[in-house]
């Protein structure tokens, strides 16, 4: 691989902090045309995910494939692009594109708390990346939990304002019937991104 795509260590600065390194979307040719595919893209990748879709009977949260998306954006972006490509999913949205879960769009009720929580997800996950949290299993999985607490945090707590429930109940209704698929998701996202840094042969 030629110098122009190879990831150069983080170095100390004059206040002793470290540079963020590149994430993978960086190793795309290009700048601002890149940046903006990148995030349009992005957005229509959680848009597809989010019709995969599954209603439960007991909340207004349907499961989804959303979060990987977010996970895989974020990481894969970098915390400025990636919270920009939730935001203009987010957006365009409720300008009435149809792509929120189950083609729909406009404001969403008690679920929307967890379309806001993408954008933070998104940002963190790219935080982490732009140091390096992206390059092993290790340190992706934390990475990856990170982002989706922080999701669940504005999702839950949105849901409880909405439906005017507890906390107790909000978890229960928001969080709780959740779990398990969201660590399936993480985990995958958390393999895939080590693995497209080998595959480039960066590190």
């Amino acid at each position: 691989m030629s110098d122009a795509f190879r990831v150069q260590p983080a170095v100390g600065g004059t206040s002793g902090r470290s540079r963020p390194t590149l994430v993978l979307a960086d190793l795309v040719p290009g700048t601002l045309v890149r940046d903006a595919a990148l995030v349009a893209g992005a957005a229509c990748l959680v848009g597809a995910l989010a019709q995969v879709s599954v209603h439960l009977s007991f909340t207004p949260v349907p499961i989804t494939g959303q979060t990987l998306g977010v996970l895989l954006s974020g990481t894969a972006l970098g915390w400025r692009r990636g919270s920009a490509a939730m935001a203009l999913y987010g957006v365009a949205g409720v300008a009435g594109v149809p792509w929120f879960a189950g083609h729909s769009s406009g404001y969403v009720g008690a679920s929307f708390g967890y379309i806001i929580g993408f954008v933070l997800c998104a940002g963190l996950c790219g935080y982490l990346a732009e140091r390096r949290a992206d390059r092993s299993i290790l340190t992706s999985v934390p990475a990856m939990v990170a982002g989706e607490v922080v999701m669940y945090g504005v999702g839950v707590v949105w849901l409880a304002a909405s439906l005017h429930v507890g906390a107790g109940r909000a978890v229960a209704l928001g969080l709780t019937p959740f779990l398990a698929g969201d660590a399936i998701k993480a985990a995958i996202a958390a393999a895939m991104l080590p693995a497209a840094w080998k595959i480039v042969g960066t590190r």
